[in-house]
């Protein structure tokens, strides 16, 4: 039997925090998005300390991702040296920021209906 792709989802958002944890990411934040956003179950938000942090953030999940799980992204938008990198997973979308530009985006305050599932800080 398989498991419901909420499940399945969670499961991938939870991974993907670990990856983060694992390797140097600050402030790590998993929101439930169910019933809030059409386009994603949850959101994982994590800062890094540098350029170089963001995009060995970026490159272990994918590469985790793939190697592990066999997971793709289906979508990648921005740079490490832009301060925000996106990576879509479908129903769980990873935003890697920098310090100032997590500030400046507050993607916390935006979504604040979603649901704290956990904060790794």
């Amino acid at each position: 039997m398989t498991e419901p792709a909420e499940d399945r989802a969670l499961e991938l958002a939870r991974t993907i925090v670990d990856v983060l944890d694992e390797h140097k990411g600050e402030d790590i934040l998993l929101l439930d998005l169910n019933g809030v956003c059409s386009f994603a179950d949850y959101f994982v938000l994590c800062t890094g300390a540098s350029e170089r942090t963001l995009g060995a953030l970026a490159e272990e999940v994918l590469r985790r991702l793939k190697q592990g799980r066999r997971i793709v992204a289906r979508g990648v938008e921005g740079q490490a040296e832009s301060g925000w990198i996106l990576l879509d997973f479908g129903d769980v979308i990873l935003h890697l920021f920098s310090h100032d530009l997590r500030d400046y985006y507050r993607l916390e305050d935006l979504w604040r209906k979603g649901r704290v599932v956990l904060r790794v800080q």
